[in-house]
């Protein structure tokens, strides 16, 4: 059936950082999509995203799984530390992040645009 797809976020998404769901996915796969973009983010203690995201034109919803993560807004840092914490940010939002322990993350960012891969995250 080439309507369903079936996998593992930790197996498929080491081979594209993370990334699940998106436009990025190729054309016929039941996992491309314009709409929404998905990423299961494993991240060891120290790593960090390479630069800020700017000009941001997506709407991003990110769910700790495990771990303790770090958002970073202009005007505000988030920590997200228990199992469940989620953080919402909409258009236009600056942001970056750090993993201040071994962390896992559910990230869904709509709508799913071209244009902003950036650099693979560093450890600190």
């Amino acid at each position: 059936m080439d309507d369903v797809y079936v996998g593992n976020a930790g197996v498929d998404g080491a081979t594209n950082a993370g990334w699940l769901l998106g436009h990025f996915m190729p054309a016929g796969d039941p996992r491309h999509s314009t709409d929404v973009e998905v990423k299961w983010g494993v991240h060891p203690p120290g790593q960090a995203r390479s630069r800020w995201a700017t000009s941001e034109r997506r709407t991003t919803l990110l769910v700790l799984v495990s771990g303790r993560f770090r958002l970073e807004f202009p005007d505000r840092t988030v920590v997200l530390a228990s199992p469940g914490d989620y953080v919402v940010w909409g258009r236009g939002v600056d942001h970056s992040w750090y993993a201040e322990q071994e962390s896992v993350v559910l990230a869904v960012r709509w709508p799913s645009v071209p244009g902003y891969r950036v650099d693979p995250p560093v450890v600190r």
